[in-house]
């Protein structure tokens, strides 16, 4: 097996643990890292849940003295500065490994480059690059929010054999079956946000939370977007506030009726008394919303409910990856159609692949990061 193979080998482990932590890392990175001596890995490690310890320092302490003159595989530039721990490329330096190979260089200015020169300056080999755009992927939540100062936003919709995704009237429909709404669950647990609109918040009263058993502490933080504050208290998301983040999203009222300005103040009060935050900025400009979710740490973000709320994401160009779960049965008459099929898919969207779940298929697509 050439180098190359080897080095494509071994990355694909480090992509795979980075993976293992996707939502739990806080506003870090979840990275992978193996340590490889003689063609055998004797070190793995994975950003830690909470964000620390980071991946290489956990690789380097199980790889002991077999990290002398072996070969590091990360998924992202290890960190050059000091913050709440010492730089991993210091870490990597003094355990004495003799090459260092990585996916993807790290956009963050405290770090873009400056790991990899710290390393070459101590004498180590240094590759960057090897299976970059697995690497990105693996890694999309970090590096839109350091790029463009907002959640990496996936639109998960649940289509009908007509195209629809619900019924009018009817609250949430099951479209599809177990087990994608089964792979749904997993999806949330690895995300730091779902985000619905009122309307689908009133007429179906989700949790929004993970359900798979040993899961449950991985629920998101759920958002609304309910411009008037129309929640009601007794909902389950208001109910639960305090167990899994809430966060609404509204618009001040206009200031023109006093009456208007005290039944919208007494509502936020109600709210804020059940553990709900209150976000006010308009819900229809996501420009303002999305940074100010990323403020928050939110990295990654599901829309999941609505097909206005949808569309407005769609419209604005602010959605990165399309799930698109089809069910066999059809809806019918008085269904709500999909803002968005695989015949109609918004220009620069790349289909990833299709994957069945019992009688139900699922199509990917993204865009270009």
């Amino acid at each position: 097996m050439s180098a190359s193979q080897d080095d494509a080998r071994f990355m694909q482990e480090a992509i795979r643990l980075g993976l293992l932590h996707l939502g739990q890392t806080s506003t870090n990175p979840s990275v992978g890292c193996v340590i490889v001596r003689d063609g055998q890995i004797v070190g793995r490690g994975v950003t830690a849940v909470g964000g620390r310890p980071h991946a290489e320092p956990q690789a380097l302490a199980e790889a002991g003295e077999l990290a002398r003159g072996a070969t590091a595989y990360v998924t992202l530039e290890p960190c050059s500065h000091y913050g709440k721990t010492p730089p991993c490329a210091e870490a990597l330096i003094a355990s004495g490994v003799g090459r260092v190979v990585i996916a993807v260089t790290d956009p963050d200015p405290r770090v873009s480059g400056r790991g990899i020169e710290m390393l070459r300056d101590a004498g180590i080999d240094v590759e960057s690059g090897i299976l970059e755009d697995e690497g990105k992927r693996s890694l999309a939540a970090y590096l839109t929010r350091q790029t463009k100062n907002r959640p990496y936003v996936t639109l998960k919709l649940a289509v009908s054999a007509d195209g629809m995704i619900g019924k009018k009237g009817e609250g949430q429909v099951a479209i599809t079956g177990p087990a994608a709404r089964s792979e749904v669950q997993k999806l949330r647990a690895e995300t730091d946000a779902i985000l619905v609109g009122i309307g689908t918040a009133i007429a179906d009263d989700p949790l929004l939370t993970v359900r798979t058993p040993g899961l449950e502490t991985r629920s998101p933080i759920r958002v609304v977007l309910d411009e008037e504050l129309s929640l009601p208290l007794d909902s389950k998301l208001v109910s639960t506030a305090r167990q899994v983040p809430l966060i609404v999203v509204a618009t001040e009222p206009p200031g023109f009726d006093d009456s208007e300005d005290k039944a919208f103040l007494a509502r936020r009060a109600a709210l804020d008394q059940a553990g709900v935050e209150v976000v006010q900025c308009n819900p229809n400009r996501l420009d303002e919303l999305l940074p100010a979710l990323a403020s928050r740490g939110i990295s990654s973000l599901i829309v999941e409910g609505g097909a206005r709320t949808a569309k407005l994401f769609l419209d604005a160009g602010y959605v990165d990856r399309i799930l698109l779960y089809q069910g066999p049965a059809a809806i019918g008459q008085d269904g709500i159609e999909s803002p968005v099929a695989k015949t109609d898919m918004p220009s620069g969207f790349l289909h990833r692949g299709t994957f069945m779940f019992g009688d139900d298929r699922l199509d990917e697509y993204e865009r270009e990061l």
